[in-house]
């Protein structure tokens, strides 16, 4: 579909997130969702730019995503790079900018104001002002769970800012209750609750089961639980509706995803309507101890990172079956159904079937019809939207995949 096709103009003006040239390197979480979509610490970047700035903002994408995430334009538009986090400074100027000037750093675009109908890359015919104030720019995909504790402690002082925690049942044993906050309607009972290194924030209607312990930061989204006897270290964020159980460090979980059993996941990122098999491990660490590579979809191959701890990236409506191993910093693309013994390569493609024993392609049709099922068992449904969106990305990732 055209884009002129699929924008609405609006009139005054209004506020956009645009997907900007880092967009492939979020990879595979960028596949179905816009930037600006993308969960990390305590909500999704489009709702801190909300926040930020006291307006709503909307969302610029790839074409094959318009139909769910529709554009809409005014006849003066402030476009925003939404991989920089937002502040009250750098909120302050934005809202204080005069048309076809920018706000840049190191020449990387970060908001602009235009009467243009869509976003531009360049800063070519920009008044641009450089912001000298240290930002968090998200750069990559590993760069999810390396700012997730940041984002968390950030996110912690923006929500509760004015408000009181529910009260705590006396149950548990709390470390630190200043930076620790409970919603209305959750459940916490014989956990141990520990915020000396960071907050801890349950949402409403979470759970966290008997016997879990839990080290801040760690963010437990709305009607998510955490399972009997948990291990929770830092750095850890579950989304909404998801399930955890098990040993986790620096983990964060997109929404609707499970991993209820024993195993262990630490530096990784899942996406959403992922299940990951009981007694499940990844590694995040080589035993020689040398920096990493990951791969990189920007460039097709895998590159060269400072890190030296990255465990498993799984992209959305992907899975693994009881017993899976993953080797140090393996990336899962989307829709994958991976089984059997032995460690599968640390690059699995999109839509792929099998394990270590070799990959094949999951058929379109049924990768749907499981992905349903498993929705089904939440009471959601997989719209004709979101099919023919995931029918795009099956294209796009095919190159990757054997018949």
């Amino acid at each position: 579909m055209p884009i002129q096709n699929s924008v609405k103009r609006m009139k005054n003006h209004s506020f956009h997130l645009f997907d900007g040239p880092e967009r492939k390197s979020f990879l595979p979480f960028t596949y179905i969702r816009p930037v600006a979509q993308i969960f990390i610490g305590m909500s999704n970047l489009q709702e801190k730019w909300e926040d930020a700035l006291g307006e709503n903002c909307g969302v610029f994408t790839q074409d094959y995503l318009n139909t769910k995430f529709p554009r809409t334009i005014s006849d003066e538009n402030t476009f925003i790079n939404p991989a920089f986090i937002p502040n009250d400074y750098l909120a302050s100027q934005i809202l204080s900018l005069k048309p076809n000037q920018a706000l840049v750093q190191s020449e990387n675009l970060i908001a602009y104001k235009t009467s243009a109908q869509f976003p531009q890359m360049s800063l070519s015919g920009l008044d641009c002002v450089e912001v000298k104030e240290e930002l968090i720019h998200l750069t990559n995909v590993t760069d999810l769970f390396r700012f997730n504790a940041q984002l968390i402690e950030l996110d912690f002082i923006r929500l509760t800012r004015d408000k009181k925690s529910a009260e705590i049942s006396n149950t548990n044993q709390l470390i630190s209750p200043e930076n620790i906050f409970i919603e209305e309607g959750a459940n916490v009972e014989f956990a141990t609750l520990n915020a000396t290194h960071g907050p801890i924030y349950i949402a409403k209607n979470a759970i966290v089961m008997e016997g879990s312990l839990i080290r801040g930061g760690f963010y437990l989204g709305e009607n998510a639980q955490v399972k009997m006897g948990a291990k929770i270290y830092g750095g850890t964020s579950v989304g909404p509706f998801s399930k955890v159980g098990g040993e986790l460090n620096n983990v964060l979980f997109f929404g609707y995803s499970n991993k209820a059993h024993d195993g262990f996941l630490g530096n990784a990122v899942i996406g959403e309507w992922c299940n990951i098999g009981a007694a499940t491990d990844a590694s995040n660490l080589k035993n020689t101890f040398s920096k990493l590579r990951v791969w990189n979809y920007s460039t097709e191959n895998f590159a060269k990172t400072d890190l030296q701890f990255c465990g498993l990236l799984m992209g959305d409506f992907s899975r693994c079956s009881i017993h899976t191993t993953f080797n140090t910093a393996t990336t899962v693309g989307i829709s994958a159904n991976l089984f059997g013994v032995g460690f599968p390569r640390t690059f699995i493609p999109s839509f792929s079937y099998g394990g270590a024993q070799g990959l094949t392609t999951f058929d379109f049709d049924k990768a749907i019809e499981a992905s349903k099922m498993m929705m089904d068992r939440r009471g959601k449904s997989l719209s004709k939207i979101d099919i023919e969106i995931l029918q795009v990305t099956f294209e796009e990732t095919s190159k990757w995949r054997k018949k």
